[in-house]
């Protein structure tokens, strides 16, 4: 997993608790009826801590309800037909004119003068009734809700108040949408004009969520963590191959270069704290002594990085291999609690799975002993390394299509989508603001 190991992955000292929590939270486990790995804290710079503002708290106690939940997965004729009348909709709203820009301000005692272009702006794209807007006031509290639901279908929290990402999404042209409209709309008839398998496995980078399907219905759903924008989770199809279980993380080069051997430079026992062993060759080779080796002077080419299993372990406790020319995969970590965010491009390529043991146990149910449910974390529980190998491969998509259901769009945080000329083409306002960032190409 190519993956920055500045800032998502630190061992803290608290290994030797860790290890504790290993060797005594399995009785403890049980008696409550959960899994012993379920209470391995994920691992973080320890930041100093603040005291909690409002904002903070708010944020914590949002329920995200950012997965689809109907059973229609995206490779099918409803989810064509949906995308379809949506681009039909927006050419409508093209024709006659888009919908205004609303300003952005400091003041507010601005609010009010606003509200009528707010008002026509979210009537215009469906989230505010003509017969609601009707009865209302010219304050912006009668609009709050209408808000709400625009945050809600644009993939940011909803918070009812106009905030930077609200304003930026809110003043992307109705062109720019109706373009993104129609090359998710290709992307979207590219992967069903393939054959489609009875059983699959769809990871939609953009919306940071996967989707489990068998006989043509999604039978899970997953929140998941892709890539950094500037190491980028590709397109890929590809076949799930084999589960690893305790799998060792083989620190790709690029992550050696960049992050690894800065950081040993600086910090030369992080190796320890990691428990990463350096490698000449292979990834199987000699070991060498890193107190022999002046980081200043090392080639990443030469070396190799392999962390040892266990709850320090990148990947975590389980890995689904998938080989493909991008050397991505899927798998555990011990960053749970970076699932709690909306906007989940943390990673350094690969793509990180909520829940991914349940994932597992659908992936292996049709392997030999492996039919019932249970047999994951059995495997788990042992605490030792095995290799499931499928006779039973299963394909796997990687894709990456913005609106998540209906008419709700997604920040292009690729830039992907091509939009930069219609937006340069749109004649903006100064008072707009900055030009919404997702819609430009990095």
């Amino acid at each position: 997993m190519r993956r920055s190991l500045g800032r998502y992955w630190h061992l803290t000292a608290l290994v030797a608790g860790m290890l504790l929590v290993m060797a005594t939270g399995r009785a403890s486990a049980q008696d409550s009826g959960v899994h012993w790995w379920e209470v391995i804290p994920g691992f973080g710079h320890q930041e100093k801590p603040r005291r909690a503002s409002d904002e903070d708290l708010r944020a914590r106690a949002e329920v995200l309800d950012d997965l689809r939940p109907d059973a229609n997965p995206w490779r099918s004729d409803v989810m064509i037909e949906a995308l379809e009348g949506a681009v039909q909709r927006y050419q409508s709203i093209v024709a006659n004119g888009g919908w205004p820009m609303v300003p952005s301000t400091r003041r507010p005692e601005d609010d009010d003068q606003r509200a009528p272009l707010l008002r026509q702006r979210l009537m215009i794209s469906g989230e505010l009734s003509r017969k609601a807007a009707s009865g209302f006031g010219y304050g912006y509290e009668d609009l709050e809700p209408a808000v709400r639901r625009f945050q809600h279908n644009n993939g940011l929290r909803a918070t009812g108040r106009l905030d930077t990402s609200t304003l930026q999404a809110l003043n992307v042209p109705a062109q720019a949408r109706l373009a993104q409209l129609r090359v998710n709309l290709q992307r979207l008839r590219e992967l069903t004009e393939q054959r489609i398998e009875d059983r699959y496995v769809l990871v939609n980078v953009a919306a940071f969520q996967l989707e489990a399907v068998e006989h043509h219905q999604v039978e899970f759903r997953h929140r998941v963590i892709a890539g950094k924008p500037e190491r980028q989770t590709p397109a890929v199809r590809a076949t799930i191959k084999a589960i690893n279980f305790y799998p060792y993380w083989r620190v790709p080069e690029s992550v050696a270069h960049l992050d690894l051997i800065p950081r040993l430079v600086k910090e030369p026992e992080y190796l320890a704290k990691e428990q990463i062993r350096v490698l000449t060759g292979t990834y199987n080779g000699p070991e060498v002594d890193p107190a022999q080796i002046d980081w200043r002077q090392a080639d990443a080419t030469k070396l190799r990085f392999r962390q040892d299993p266990g709850p320090q372990n990148a990947l975590g406790l389980l890995r689904l291999d998938m080989p493909n020319e991008h050397g991505v995969y899927m798998h555990d970590t011990p960053m749970k609690p970076l699932f709690n965010q909306r906007s989940r491009a943390f990673s350094a390529g690969c793509v990180r799975v909520q829940d991914v043991f349940a994932l597992a146990e659908w992936v292996a149910r049709n392997e030999q002993g492996w039919e019932q449910p249970g047999r994951v974390q059995e495997i788990l529980g042992a605490g030792q390394a095995f290799d499931l190998n499928l006779s039973r491969p299963v394909p796997v998509y990687f894709t990456y299509i913005k609106p998540a259901g209906g008419i709700q769009f997604r920040p292009d945080i690729y830039g992907r989508d091509g939009m930069r000329d219609v937006v340069a083409s749109h004649e903006r306002d100064p008072s707009d603001g900055p030009a919404p960032p997702w819609t430009l190409a990095p």
